[in-house]
């Protein structure tokens, strides 16, 4: 009855240990939360839809969610090659189907790189736009363009304040052009300057979008998971159900513009950003936001006592054992264990 006792007591303590176990996770993934603004990201879904890893294509070398076309082609080894640097080159890869997620967020690998050190050009760009593989002037996609484009611009066609490689923000509404001659300063609605061009690590561009709330771009261009700001929009609406895609061009300035893989997840927001403060739960009428995390963290205090309480007494149990029948002598214990009980023990369990 002793042994019994003493076993039940392990094994509560065994669950409770993994009852904290998942209060630690459950702490461990708040802390993975992405906090923006009046909004958190609560987790990320993939889509596989609008993402793009190596070899890029199946065995009829094509690809069911993504074309390509002009002078793009595929190394199923390294990446998408959107340009060769090479003069007067012009490529394009373009989803197949639009994002029908209200939030997302894309991240995208992606190189630029060149012999040149001095002279080079002259840059790629990402679309969320209405339509899909329109080539044209602004970094190999048509002019008036209703979306969102984000130029990582390379070549510098006037004088500026600030420096280049440059990241620039442009929302079309089908009708303004893009001011290239300017490089997009004066229709700009965000932009940072990131040496992004043959660097030692990956570069990455991170692109966050809530629907009608905001639109959060990353780089990183420095070291590995060393996201910089590069400009916030609040308050910004893009179209409903964009296609996702990616240009590049050259001109007398060349370069090589590479796409090295593409994650796209659908954002999932927190229950109090999506429901709004209206449906928190409440006790008695009084309970706030702040209390319900002070009752939390009580809960999480109060299992951690338990666990320790349990262990101890399942630990006094198994002393109490030990202490009860070492008087028993080992004869016949040893008896028991080492023959017919070790004997029935090995024939009830069968491999």
């Amino acid at each position: 009855m002793m042994l019994s006792n003493c076993r039940h007591s392990l094994f509560a303590c065994l669950a409770l240990l993994g009852v904290f176990s998942g209060v630690t996770e459950a702490a461990s993934s708040d802390d993975d939360r992405i906090r923006m603004g009046n909004h958190t990201i609560d987790r990320t879904v993939q889509l596989r839809t609008h993402s793009l890893y190596a070899p890029y294509i199946d065995q009829d070398l094509q690809n069911r969610w993504w074309d390509f076309g002009a002078d793009s082609y595929v190394n199923t080894n390294k990446h998408i090659r959107l340009t060769r640097p090479v003069p007067s080159q012009m490529g394009w890869l373009w989803s197949r189907l639009p994002i029908t997620a209200s939030n997302y967020v894309i991240e995208v690998e992606f190189k630029v790189s060149g012999e040149s050190s001095h002279l080079f050009g002259d840059g790629m760009a990402v679309w969320l736009t209405k339509e899909r593989a329109k080539p044209g002037p602004i970094f190999g996609n048509e002019n008036k363009f209703d979306g969102l484009g984000i130029m990582l611009d390379t070549y510098a066609n006037s004088r500026h304040a600030f420096s280049f490689p440059r990241i620039n923000g442009f929302l079309g509404d089908g009708k303004t052009e893009y001011d290239f001659a300017s490089d997009g300063e004066t229709t700009t609605i965000g932009a940072c300057s990131s040496n992004f061009r043959r660097t030692n690590v990956a570069t990455k561009l991170k692109v966050t979008y809530v629907k009608d709330s905001f639109l959060d771009v990353k780089v990183q261009s420095k070291a590995w998971d060393e996201w910089i700001d590069c400009f916030h929009v609040e308050g910004i609406s893009l179209p409903p159900a964009p296609y996702l895609g990616f240009s590049a061009m050259t001109g007398d300035v060349v370069d090589a513009h590479d796409i090295i893989s593409i994650t796209t997840s659908s954002a999932i927001l927190s229950k109090a950003d999506a429901q709004g403060p209206k449906n928190k739960k409440k006790f008695g009428g009084m309970l706030s936001s702040s209390s319900e995390e002070g009752g939390s963290w009580f809960g999480f205090f109060f299992k951690l006592i338990l666990l320790g309480g349990v262990c101890a007494g399942g630990f006094y149990g198994y002393k109490e054992y030990q202490r009860r029948y070492s008087f028993a002598g080992s004869g016949n214990f040893g008896g028991l264990g080492g023959g017919n009980f070790g004997s029935n023990s090995y024939n009830s369990k069968r491999f």
